[in-house]
C-alpha cells in the first residue's frame, strides 16, 4: 500500500504585487491569495521534536512573500511557475504544490486563478 507522503500546507498568504497584462494592472498592486503544499517527513521530526528536522514553514512564507512582492509579471502562470522554481532551489524540496488565486479578475467570480506542481527534475541543470 502506497502512503501519501506528510505535508506542510500554508494557506491564504496574501500578496500585493503588480500582476497583469491590462494597462490599470500595470499602475497599481492587485492582492494574490498564495496556497503552498510542501513535503515533509513527520514521522522524523516527530521522533526529535526540533525545528531543524523539519521546514521552517514561516522562513517560507516570508521569501515567497518577498519575491512575489517585488515581482511584475503579466501573467499568474508565469508568476507561480517562477515562485515555485524559487522554493525548490531555496529550499531544497522534491516539489511543491502552489496555487496563485487572484480575487476579482473576473466580474461575478469570487477569485480565478492557477494550481501547479512543479518537481525538483524541473529546475534548470546547473553549469
Amino acid at each position: 500500500m502506497t502512503r501519501r507522503p506528510d505535508t506542510i500546507f500554508l494557506r491564504g498568504l496574501e500578496v500585493e504585487c503588480i500582476i497583469g497584462f491590462i494597462e490599470w494592472e500595470r499602475r497599481i498592486k492587485q492582492r494574490l491569495v498564495i496556497d503552498l503544499e510542501l513535503p515533509i517527513d513527520c514521522a522524523r521530526t516527530a521522533a526529535t521534536d526540533e525545528v531543524v528536522d523539519t521546514l521552517d514553514y514561516s522562513q517560507v512564507a516570508a521569501r515567497v512573500t518577498a519575491f512575489i512582492g517585488s515581482s511584475s509579471t503579466m501573467l499568474v502562470e508565469t508568476l507561480a511557475h517562477r515562485t515555485a522554481m524559487l522554493i525548490l532551489a531555496e529550499f531544497g524540496l522534491e516539489w511543491v504544490r502552489l496555487s496563485i488565486n487572484k480575487p476579482g479578475a473576473v466580474r461575478g467570480a469570487r477569485d480565478v486563478g492557477v494550481s501547479i506542481e512543479r518537481h525538483r527534475t524541473d529546475l534548470p541543470a546547473a553549469g
